[in-house]
C-alpha cells in the first residue's frame, strides 16, 4: 500500500499485503477472494477470522460477486474447525459497525466444544409487547429491503 492509499493503517490490509504478521488458514496466494488467520485475541484457542482481500468495512458494502467467496470461505473453515480441532461444532459471528475492533469486513468462526461455558448471545434479550410490534417491525424491515 502507497501512502496515499486511504486503507493505509487497516490492520487486516496490512496482513493480506504481508506487512504485518499473522498466522494464515488461508493464504492470500492461494488466489481465493478471502484469506483466513487465527484472531490475535481468541475467545478460544483455534479462532479463526475470514476476510475478504478487498477493503470493505461492513457486509452492506461487499459486493454482491464477493458474498460466495467470502462465504465459502467461512464454511470452508467451519470445516476445518471441526475435523483439525476435534470441536464438536462452531460460533460464526460478524459485528458491522457497533462492537467492529477493525473497521475491515470479518467474520469470526469460533471452535465450540459442549460445555465450554461460552452461553449463547453476549446482550440480554429484548422480547417484543405485543404481536403487533412484531409484525410491525417484520413490516418496516421488509420496506427496508433492497
Amino acid at each position: 500500500m502507497s501512502a496515499t492509499d486511504p486503507h493505509d493503517g487497516c490492520v487486516f490490509c496490512a496482513i493480506i499485503a504481508g506487512t504485518r504478521a499473522a498466522d494464515f488458514v488461508i493464504r492470500p496466494e492461494d488466489g481465493a477472494g478471502a484469506v483466513a488467520f487465527l484472531d490475535a485475541k481468541p475467545l478460544f484457542k483455534g479462532h479463526v477470522l475470514v476476510v475478504p482481500r478487498a477493503h470493505v468495512e461492513t457486509l452492506p458494502d461487499l459486493p454482491a460477486d464477493a458474498l460466495a467467496p467470502l462465504f465459502g470461505a467461512v464454511q470452508r473453515v467451519a470445516r476445518a474447525v471441526e475435523a483439525g480441532l476435534g470441536a464438536h461444532g462452531t460460533f460464526v459471528a460478524m459485528n458491522n459497525k457497533v462492537s467492529q475492533s477493525v473497521p475491515h469486513l470479518h467474520v469470526h468462526v469460533v471452535p465450540r466444544r459442549r460445555k465450554d461455558g461460552l452461553r449463547g448471545f453476549f446482550w440480554p434479550r429484548e422480547p417484543y409487547v405485543s404481536d403487533a410490534e412484531r409484525e410491525e417491525f417484520a413490516t418496516r424491515l421488509r420496506g427496508a429491503l433492497r
